[in-house]
Parts: C-alpha cells; structure tokens; sequence
C-alpha cells in the first residue's frame, strides 16, 4: 500500500517553563499541509523483519535509526501479528526544516501497519503509541489543525481552518537542530499564552502569535530574518518560522493582486531556489 506522509507548520510557538525530565512545556498550533508530502511504500514482505530502502533527498542517519524503522520495531514488539515489510521511503519533505517530515513518515507507517495486518488500532491507542518516538508524532495521525500542550503530545483539534490562503514557504540551505534552537531559550521566558483561535483576523492583530525560537535563531542566521522581511514586503499579513526551523513561511490573501505580488519571478534571485511550497491551503 501507497501512503503520502504530509508536513505541518508551526503557526505560532511559546515555551513555557522547563520541566523536571529535561523536556519544555509549550503551546503551538500544527497546522497540516497536505500538498507537500513524501511517498510511503509499505508492503508485506516474505522475511521475518524490515526492508528499508529510501529514495529522493539524502538522510543523514542510518536505516535502524530511521524514524520508519523505530516505529516498525516498536509496533511489532507491541502487536505480534505484524509480519516482515519491505517499506520505501521517496524523501521529498526537506529534513531539518520545521516541519516534522520524520515525525509524519513514523506516523503513517504506523497507519500503514495498522491497515496492512488488521489490526483495528484505534486513533487514539495509534497516537499514544507513536507519541513515544517523538512529541509531534501523534499529531500527523489525526492530521487536522489542532492546539498542542505538554511537549506538543496533549493536543486539541480546532474546527476553523486557513482553508482558501496561500502559502509560501522557503527552506534555505540552513539546518537547525532542536538541540540548537532550545539552546537559545532562557530561564527568562516570554509571559503571555498563544491564542486559541485561529483566523486571518487574529493573525493579523494578535502580538501574541510569535515564535520564542526566533530571537535567537535569526541572530545566528540572519538570512532567515532577511527571508522573513522579504516575505512580509511581498504583502504576506503572517509571517513566521515553522517550528526550531529553518522553514521560514509566509500567509497571503489569495486573490489576483495578491497571487501576482508573490510570484516566484518577484522572489529574489537568493531566494528563489529556496522556496519549497507555494499553493493555497485547501
């Protein structure tokens, strides 16, 4: 079976407070967007374990930690009647981006497993499962806007969207790690709590909408600062990075005037080559 492992944006990121296990409270809302995806071929396979292969964009990591490979090994320790799979995995979701592309491809593996071998697993019990490879992994199984707390595990879905509004994004030749992007926190963090409704309207006018990761992020690479402030004077009404980055996206209007003031051919030749996504949410 074919499974299309999509991408998702951070629209808005507070850190909260440090916790006792090392992690850090948040709140964001994962938005999905489902027109940038990877390709995800799992079928069952006549050897008692994984055959992993992969395609496309070049992962730094080696096949046992591939985040497709930790979920296949957790769910069969889990569920005994998953048999061997040859799983190929055609990257096209840049990595180190801010956009959870690992964390998606774990989830529908998960999914796809669960399809393949019957094994009635329901969204919930799927999420918790998932949710141990990693904090937004559980989100890609509901895969519809929703608010996340806790470490981005506690998750509430929202019922409106940004359905009809075009996106850009760019992914420049910048990858930051998690590691990096938490490093620049301080004990000092910023008071006020993130929204929980989301429209153009609040977007707009709502301060609170910020990302605490940017700060120090755009001082270490300030060519994502530069991408932002070119995005906002191409008209975007929202501008922001997607998560620990480097995905920097921006939210238009998407009428005609609009549409013509963000084609690609207005983008800086430096940017150009950088732009990753640029389509209407659906």
């Amino acid at each position: 079976m074919i499974v299309y492992p999509n991408c998702k944006i951070n629209i808005g990121l507070r850190v909260l407070n440090k916790r006792k296990d090392g992690y850090h409270n948040l709140e964001t809302i994962f938005y999905p967007i489902h027109s940038l995806t990877d390709t995800l071929v799992v079928e069952p396979s006549t050897q008692d374990d994984i055959i992993f292969r992969q395609k496309g964009m070049t992962i730094d990591c080696v096949p046992e930690n591939n985040l497709i490979v930790r979920c296949y090994r957790l769910m069969r320790s889990l569920y005994p009647a998953i048999g061997g799979v040859e799983v190929e995995l055609t990257k096209t979701i840049p990595f180190g981006a801010g956009l959870g592309g690992g964390s998606s491809d774990a989830a529908h593996t998960a999914i796809a497993l669960n399809e393949l071998f019957h094994l009635d697993i329901d969204k919930a019990q799927l999420a918790a499962i998932v949710s141990q490879l990693g904090a937004d992994c559980a989100f890609f199984i509901y895969n519809t806007p929703c608010y996340a707390e806790g470490i981005g595990e506690v998750l509430t879905p929202l019922s409106t969207s940004l359905k009809g509004t075009r996106i850009v994004m760019v992914k420049p030749e910048v990858a930051i790690s998690t590691k990096e992007a938490y490093s620049g926190i301080t004990t000092e963090l910023p008071s006020g709590s993130l929204p929980r409704t989301l429209s153009e309207e609040a977007l707009r006018s709502d301060s609170a909408f910020v990302n605490d990761f940017e700060p120090a992020v755009f001082a270490a690479h300030p060519l994502l600062a530069d991408i932002k402030k070119r995005l906002q004077d191409l008209g975007a009404y929202y501008t922001a990075m997607s998560g620990s980055g480097s995905t920097i996206y921006g939210l238009f209007q998407d009428d005609a005037e609009r549409r013509a003031a963000i084609d690609l051919a207005l983008m800086d030749k430096e940017f150009a080559s950088m732009v990753i996504f640029n389509d209407t949410l659906a």
